[in-house]
């Protein structure tokens, strides 16, 4: 039964992703089709064609691998200026001119002249940029439309008053794990030493009435190493527990790296399932954007990382993974046990339109082959026709974003390297969210 939960879990997120990466597209497509783009190919995955159909002058299908998809927009590699974008030339001058010409003339291959008018590097700037941001964007949407199903009609854990766990001694931050016990060396919390127990609800803090959690965490952190007196309904009875707050290095928030000196108490809150509203998504989404630009910033130092456990090392919980870890994470959800149903669903979905942010921010990098890299020319483009505009300049013409293809290779062949090294990482050393 754990087996084929494993399997339902894998291919639900599978078909995901692949829906995703169709709406990607789509994305790029309907746009495109609109400005009156000539658009001759649509497809999920790469490699050999599983299957095709043709409606119009565009084919639609699916390919055997399925890490990704393409629309073929014809003329998105324009000619040299000055050249019939009928008959680009193959060069055979430098080497990096040779690669330049070469993909033209690959380009334009199946270009004849009733196509003239519909390429789409003759279309204006704003129309470009259009079709290219659509496609991340649709993934925005749809990790906005998940994100906001999964808090609004289910919820989200947030913390109450009431304590479920007392720590019983004082760990560093930089210590700090998951197998880490108390040693003898370590100070008795602060908790622990005014009696606090599991199932204590906590009503005051020093004299400030406490109505949430979010209320107490400040003053905790704001007392350092000063006494404390904290009343809590134990039994139906109010108690009273004094003690003092120590000063312990812990993360910041959530997602720093930063480490500060705060007041430490030493008790967790139970976590009770609540639903919503939509400026909690809002500002969700905004944090989660945060994070996962600073996640992409940090992208290389990580990806050391991830090479170095392929080899035996320790690989980090957050550390990134492929699309096969990401689909193994869900098998291994979906047959937790430890879980229930709605749980399972929830982290699914959380899942999955985590993984479409990410996509779309990550398509959104201003470098060649991903849609940020045609974005930017796009916006050049606009930039310095407007520029001639207003000062009565030459039209200085389109963007020859074909001059960036060797950076282009360059980048994609750095994508291709990690993408196969998270893979590789994924099947000798994955990410195990639970022991056993």
């Amino acid at each position: 039964m754990s087996a084929l939960l494993t399997l339902i879990g894998v291919v639900l997120f599978v078909i995901g992703i692949l829906a995703s990466v169709a709406l990607h597209e789509m994305g790029h497509m309907l746009p495109a089709k609109a400005f009156g783009m000539k658009v001759t190919q649509f497809f999920v995955g790469f490699g050999r064609t599983v299957w095709s159909t043709k409606r119009g002058e565009t084919e639609y299908g699916f390919k055997l691998i399925p890490a990704g998809g393409f629309v073929r927009i014809i003329g998105m590699m324009p000619p040299a200026k000055g050249q019939d974008p009928t008959k680009v030339r193959k060069a055979n001058t430098g080497p990096i001119q040779s690669l330049v010409e070469n993909a033209r003339s690959a380009e334009y291959e199946t270009i004849d002249p009733a196509d003239d008018g519909r390429l789409f590097y003759q279309k204006v700037w704003w129309k470009k940029l259009i079709v290219m941001a659509s496609g991340p964007l649709v993934n925005v949407a749809i990790a906005f439309g998940l994100f906001a199903g999964l808090f609004m009609l289910y919820g989200t854990d947030v913390p109450q008053t009431t304590v479920a766990t007392v720590t019983d001694c004082v760990i560093p931050a930089d210590q700090a794990s998951a197998d880490r016990k108390c040693q003898p060396a370590d100070k008795e919390s602060p908790a622990k030493a005014a009696g606090f127990q599991v199932g204590d609800k906590i009503e005051s803090f020093n004299g400030t009435t406490i109505s949430s959690w979010d209320d107490l965490t400040p003053l905790i952190r704001a007392n350092t190493d000063k006494p404390a007196v904290i009343v809590v309904e134990r039994n139906g009875q109010q108690t009273t527990l004094q003690t003092n707050t120590i000063l312990n290095q812990v993360v910041e928030k959530a997602g720093s790296d930063k480490i500060v000196s705060v007041g430490f108490l030493g008790v967790s809150p139970e976590q009770k399932v609540e639903r919503q509203d939509f400026g909690f998504v809002v500002d969700k989404m905004g944090e989660l954007t945060v994070a996962t630009v600073k996640a992409l910033g940090n992208f290389p130092e990580k990806l050391v990382g991830v090479a170095k456990s392929i080899v035996g090392g320790d690989r980090d919980q957050d550390s990134p993974m492929s699309v096969v870890g990401a689909s193994r994470v869900a098998g291994e959800v979906a047959s937790n046990n430890s879980l229930t149903g709605g749980e399972r669903i929830a982290f699914l979905i959380s899942l999955l339109a985590s993984l479409n942010l990410f996509l779309a921010l990550f398509n959104f990098i201003p470098l060649l082959p991903l849609d940020g890299g045609h974005m930017i020319g796009a916006i050049w483009e606009g930039i310095r026709r407007g520029f001639a505009k207003l000062f009565g300049r030459p039209d200085p013409g389109y963007v020859d974003v074909a001059k960036l293809l060797p950076i282009a290779y360059v980048a994609a062949s750095f994508i291709v390297v990690m993408g196969v090294l998270l893979v590789i990482a994924d099947i000798v050393n994955p990410i195990k969210l639970f022991n056993g």
